[in-house]
């Protein structure tokens, strides 16, 4: 059988990931993918139909599908598709390891309350790459913005809260600090392509670094750290969260403002009014707070102020984002400047 191979990115040229070469040569992954006994079974086999690259971001990481044909001696016929995740100067043992731990915590497909991760599959040691089974449905991105999306909000701050209840270790921390940080280095480059924005972005750091100071911090758990709509896949009712890349220690209330940020600017891009989807940001920020209490929620949203921040100068490296700039920088102004925004019960001076 002829296997396409689809490599848009041209990721193969890639000197700094050297075995995505290999990782595209159908021969070398079939005889590759054998050797992973929880895919195939002790006596299955493999067919390939299709390898395709669908993310590369140059000298740092790459992902590949593979749509297989998965015979085994004990069941029918299977068509899958994997997604093997290649990084610079990393093995894929960890990647794997982590979700591995996830999926044996509760995570896994038969787990009552329907919050789950993909199936770990396996490492290719000879492409530097880890494997996992690839799950069905649409983004949350798309599921919040249908008629049922407040019930989604309700779900996918339930999955928040369950892996933050987890406690699955993390060798790394990301503090407050981190995203100020990160939000300095942000607009620092888009003062200096965009110098007619540099007064207004250092105000706006300003006030960000005063509501920062006012926000009562939460003792560190083990957190997503890149939990936004995307991240998350709705299949009917089940929910999957998908890339642990950045997993680490931190605030719990940093996954939920973040994600609550990205549906602000996703309400202002797509349906031309910040708080179009203001009753699933609700939905989602309440339901977090019954269950990692009241004292959540000032982070929360101090979280979502941060993240709408940084999507200022994110919306300047999109062309089709760039028309939405001054309204996020417009937004950001009148959030941090009406009432000072109160903060546990204090003035942010």
């Amino acid at each position: 059988m002829n296997v396409e191979v689809l490599d848009r990115f041209d990721a193969a040229a890639d000197p700094a990931l050297p075995t995505i070469r290999l990782a595209l040569d159908p021969a070398e992954v079939k005889r590759q993918l054998r050797r992973l006994v929880r895919l195939t079974g002790p006596r299955g086999a493999v067919r390939m139909r299709a390898i395709r690259v669908t993310r590369h971001k140059p000298g740092r990481r790459c992902v590949i599908e593979y749509d297989l044909d998965i015979e085994r001696a004990d069941a029918p016929e299977e068509r899958v598709t994997l997604i093997g995740k290649v990084r610079s100067a990393r093995y894929g043992n960890a990647g794997y390891r982590l979700l591995s731990t996830f999926w044996d915590s509760g995570f896994d497909a038969e787990c009552e309350d329907r919050i789950s991760v993909p199936e770990p599959i396996g490492t290719v040691a000879k492409f530097r790459m880890w494997l996992q089974r690839k799950v069905p449905g649409i983004s949350a991105t798309d599921a919040l913005a249908g008629p049922d999306g407040v019930h989604h909000a309700r779900q996918i701050a339930e999955a928040a809260h369950k892996i933050h209840r987890a406690r699955i270790p993390a060798s790394e921390g990301h503090a407050m600090a981190d995203e100020l940080r990160i939000l300095d280095e942000c607009f620092a480059r888009m003062a200096v392509a965009e110098p007619l924005y540099a007064g207004r972005l250092r105000s706006v750091l300003v006030a960000c670094e005063r509501l920062a100071a006012a926000t009562p911090r939460t003792a560190p758990v083990g957190i997503h750290r890149d939990f936004y709509p995307d991240q998350v896949i709705v299949e009917g009712s089940r929910l999957y969260v998908i890339d642990f890349d950045l997993y680490c220690e931190g605030e719990a209330a940093l996954d939920v403002g973040n994600f609550i940020g990205h549906i602000t600017e996703q309400s202002l891009r797509t349906l031309g009014r910040p708080d179009a989807l203001a009753d699933r940001e609700r939905a989602l920020e309440d339901r977090f707070v019954e269950l990692a209490g009241e004292g959540v929620r000032p982070a929360v949203r101090t979280y979502a102020t941060l993240t709408l921040a940084r999507h200022i100068y994110l919306s300047t490296t999109f062309s089709e984002r760039r028309p939405f700039t001054r309204g996020l920088l417009e937004l950001c102004e009148e959030r941090l400047t009406a009432g000072r925004l109160h903060v546990g019960g204090q003035r942010c001076a």
